[in-house]
């Protein structure tokens, strides 16, 4: 099955390019496996009428987050939503959860509880029920591991595939402040060390920090595209930077892309802090990631459904494959995308 002969560091594949290694000899056998492994969740069909989704995320201490700046109750509630983001990028409603926690001797009952509290915050948000899960020691510090269960009519799953050239090209929110909260955070954590007595300077900036801290799941999309009539033609959520979704849509949907710079919706106060920081918010929100908004296509057809919506932004459009995927500066010079966002190993 797998035939290296020799030792391969991860570090050169990449996490895509291992989940790809791994999974190309997966043959699926059951007729109610209807999409296994390569987009945000699993969809299994017991029922003619509805399909369940599925989908598993870990986070891990020390690469995930940092406990220095992070509350374990907002740590318990992002574990949760960014889930149940990969659910709503299939267009399906979440309805359950499983948490499996890996902990280190130094945690008290309290810290548990206090992650706990989180958790549950998140479930009664989002009207889920957390029914199981497992405990184990850890000696590596926290770790956090939860599976999410949703359902929806088969015929309106949306996958990463089946995007057409011409289509347009949307995004939910705004995107680039999470990736701008972490290094906030990082900056603030610095000065600490170098200075306890020092006070954090987080005036002004409770949007980006809570974009990084505690991310909302759009599961409201679900029902803003039924009440305008449109399904999307594909979706992915925005977690691993929107040059890494778009290059995943392109590849599961055999279409090129043309990004405009000058459409990308960003917060003013994340301008503000990139201009601080000196970084371009473009490219904080091409490789930064955790903005967990929904990028998706549409038909041109429904263009005009999209016109009153404020909360979507067309932000360019599909292309036939053999043009690869591209974003348009303000100033109009064309680049290839690439994706530079996390990169696991």
């Amino acid at each position: 099955m797998f035939n290296n002969k020799e030792f391969s560091h991860l570090s050169d594949l990449g996490e895509f390019g291992l989940i790809d290694h791994l999974t190309s000899h997966i043959q699926l056998t059951k007729p109610t496996t209807k999409k296994g492994v390569g987009d945000d969740a699993a969809v299994l069909a017991f029922e003619p009428s509805e399909s369940i989704v599925v989908t598993t995320d870990m986070l891990t201490e020390g690469v995930h987050f940092d406990l220095m700046y992070t509350p374990l109750k907002h740590l318990g509630y992002k574990a949760v939503t960014v889930n149940l983001s990969d659910v709503i990028a299939m267009n399906a409603t979440p309805s359950q959860i499983t948490v499996s926690l890996g902990l280190s001797s130094k945690f008290t009952l309290e810290a548990v509880e206090e992650l706990y509290a989180g958790i549950l915050l998140a479930c009664d948000k989002y009207k889920i029920d957390l029914v199981g899960g497992d405990t184990v020691a850890s000696k590596s510090g926290l770790v956090i591991s939860i599976t999410a269960i949703g359902h929806q009519n088969p015929e309106k799953i949306v996958y990463r595939k089946g995007a057409q050239p011409n289509d347009l090209l949307c995004l939910t929110g705004d995107v680039g402040g999470a990736y701008l909260g972490l290094q906030l955070l990082e900056r603030e954590k610095r000065v600490f060390i170098e200075n306890p007595n020092m006070q954090p300077d987080l005036d002004g900036y409770d949007y980006i920090i809570g974009r990084q801290l505690k991310p909302e799941a759009r599961i409201d999309m679900i029902k803003t595209f039924e009440d305008m009539g449109i399904l999307p033609t594909s979706m992915i959520d925005v977690s691993d930077g929107l040059s890494s979704e778009i290059l995943h849509l392109c590849k599961q949907s055999n279409v090129g892309i043309r990004l405009y710079e000058e459409k990308l919706p960003f917060d003013p106060s994340a301008i503000s802090l990139a201009s601080e920081f000196n970084l371009n918010m473009a490219t904080c929100a091409l490789n930064g990631g955790e903005d967990y908004e929904l990028l998706f296509t549409i038909d041109p057809k429904h263009y005009e459904k999209l016109k009153g919506n404020l909360d979507i932004t067309i932000i360019g459009h599909c292309t036939d494959p053999d043009t690869g995927a591209k974003m348009i500066t303000s100033s109009g010079q064309e680049f290839d995308i690439v994706a530079q966002g996390w990169k696991a190993f």
